[in-house]
């Protein structure tokens, strides 16, 4: 069975990367043959967020475009469409429709996040939030032989227009993101992230000044987009986000952030859509932390043993304090997050779930 994954960005993106790259291999082992067309190269997504480069980032979209259309001749060699979230990042549902006509296979979409909501886009405002036509994803639902979900709310959604739906976590390699041996003489409190999610970390800095007051720490910031911070007593090292860098900057933590805030870019239904992907990293990788419990974070591990939640800053300020506070602590709680992760959040057993719904769309 061969089966053609289109998605907006390339390996560099995370939706790309745990819900389409990862599951080559393993998909290969059960009999499918699964091959990768990111609209996006990995330069193209590198520049995409930053500032000026018009001429050259419009030759660039000129180029995809281009490429995506040769393959429309290419879908005929296919048994299956899968769409990760669509198969460009703006514009109505083209090149999905077009897929479907010239190959006249059957397409499966993945939705790790809830696209059917709108938004105001963070860096492009009201033009970006126009041309990312949020009505198609309803569409792509309806012509859909089935939906691979990142989470129950989503599939709700999915199940609401009529269309299978499957819940699909986004998890990790356990065997990559596993714990490490840490020798961080002063504890590291951690946070990886994206400039859009940045500011549900800037929401803590009182808390990490009140808690600088108690405690000796440093607080390590992974992708923010930002050049420093500047906290008043607070130790803090910004360093931008590496995919070669990326495991070791999970694993090396001593206690995980997840903080999750409404915004003007991120409402209580988009919340709703995110599949707790940081706290499925934080388990992997042993690592104990402190999570807001919003959406289908509040049904992630087990509070009190592998995480604790908060949900005010004296929550925050709580648990972070106990945590820093007892070494064997954290490392129970890690060892059992370790052990949740190894029990609901494998490759191999999303892989299968995957392999049966691409079998099931094929046969109609």
């Amino acid at each position: 069975m061969r089966v053609l994954a289109v998605a907006n960005f390339p390996k560099e993106a995370a939706a790309t990367r745990f819900r389409v790259e990862q599951f080559v291999g393993p998909l290969r082992e059960r009999g499918i043959e699964l091959e990768l067309s990111p609209f996006l190269s990995a330069e193209q997504f590198a520049e995409m967020y930053k500032p000026g480069g018009a001429v050259q980032k419009a030759a660039g979209i000129a180029r995809s475009l281009f490429r995506r259309a040769a393959e429309l001749v290419k879908i005929r060699d296919y048994d299956l469409l899968f769409v990760q979230r669509e198969a460009m990042f703006f514009g109505p549902e083209i090149f999905e429709r077009l897929f479907q006509i010239s190959g006249r296979v059957p397409m499966v979409l993945d939705l790790d996040d809830a696209t059917y909501v709108p938004y105001a886009s963070p860096t492009y405002g009201k033009l970006g939030s126009a041309l990312k036509f949020f009505g198609k994803t309803d569409r792509l639902i309806r012509r859909s032989a089935a939906v691979t979900c990142g989470n129950r709310f989503i599939a709700e959604y999915v199940s609401n227009l009529g269309t299978r739906a499957e819940v699909i976590p986004t998890v990790v390699d356990t065997e990559v993101f596993r714990p490490f041996e840490k020798e961080n003489d002063v504890p590291v409190i951690g946070w990886v992230g994206t400039h859009s999610t940045f500011p549900s970390l800037e929401s803590l800095f009182p808390v990490f000044e009140r808690l600088a007051q108690k405690h000796e720490f440093i607080l390590r910031v992974v992708g923010s987009g930002s050049d420093g911070i500047n906290i008043p007593g607070v130790r803090a090292e910004v360093l931008p986000w590496s995919l070669e860098r990326e495991v070791e900057d999970f694993c090396t933590l001593d206690i995980g952030l997840y903080p999750i805030v409404v915004s003007r870019s991120a409402n209580e239904e988009w919340l709703k859509g995110k599949s707790g992907f940081k706290a499925i990293q934080y388990l992997a990788a042993g690592v104990p932390f402190v999570m807001s419990p919003v959406g289908i974070c509040a049904e992630i591990g087990r509070p009190g043993e592998t995480h604790l939640n908060a949900e005010s800053a004296e929550d925050w300020y709580n648990s972070l304090d106990k945590l820093l506070s007892n070494a064997d602590l954290r490392r129970e709680m890690g060892k059992s997050g370790r052990e949740y992760s190894l029990e609901n959040y494998t490759v191999e057993k999303q892989a299968d779930k995957l392999a049966e719904v691409f079998r099931a769309a094929k046969m109609g």
